[in-house]
């Protein structure tokens, strides 16, 4: 004997399922009533409700296997968009390290010409106002066409000089 439990366990749904199906299907193949108000379940009866269940899940597969595969579509690029962001955060990983060791570079550079040029910049500023007649060539029997040339003062701040 069939049992409103049983069938809702082999369909795998809910009682309350059953009971919507049973109202569902024609009257002549529900299952009859006893004097208790539960349900005695036949043969055809049983077989009603599992057609009943199978004819509406029928659609309902199909459109949960396109909504699946729809799914994993969508799964499917966000992982390829994930791995291209992993890619670029990486790349840009790489360029701060690079940065970083630069700036790095440059700072010991600096504390160096600090620490150890202050002494040697002041004996360069000296030596560099004394050469200030290198600006203009002297003419020579070689060199002179008629114009003067400047001959371009060397260091950072040589442009500023002309």
């Amino acid at each position: 004997m069939e049992t409103i439990s049983s069938i809702a366990k082999r369909l795998n749904v809910t009682n309350g399922r059953i009971y919507q199906i049973i109202k569902e299907i024609p009257a002549d193949k529900q299952p009859k009533k006893d004097a208790k108000g539960k349900y005695n379940f036949t043969k055809e009866s049983v077989e009603a409700i599992e057609n009943y269940y199978n004819s509406l899940s029928s659609p309902k597969t199909d459109n949960e296997s396109d909504l699946v595969k729809q799914l994993r579509a969508d799964l499917e690029d966000a992982k390829a968009e994930i791995k291209a962001k992993n890619n670029q955060i990486d790349k840009f990983q790489q360029l701060l390290d690079q940065q970083q060791q630069l700036n790095l570079a440059t700072n010991r550079q600096n504390e160096k010409l600090l620490d150890g040029g202050a002494n040697n910049t002041q004996q360069k500023v000296s030596e560099s106002q004394n050469m200030d007649d290198t600006d203009v060539l002297k003419p020579t029997k070689d060199n002179y066409k008629g114009e003067e040339t400047k001959t371009p003062k060397k260091g950072l701040f040589g442009w500023l000089r002309r």
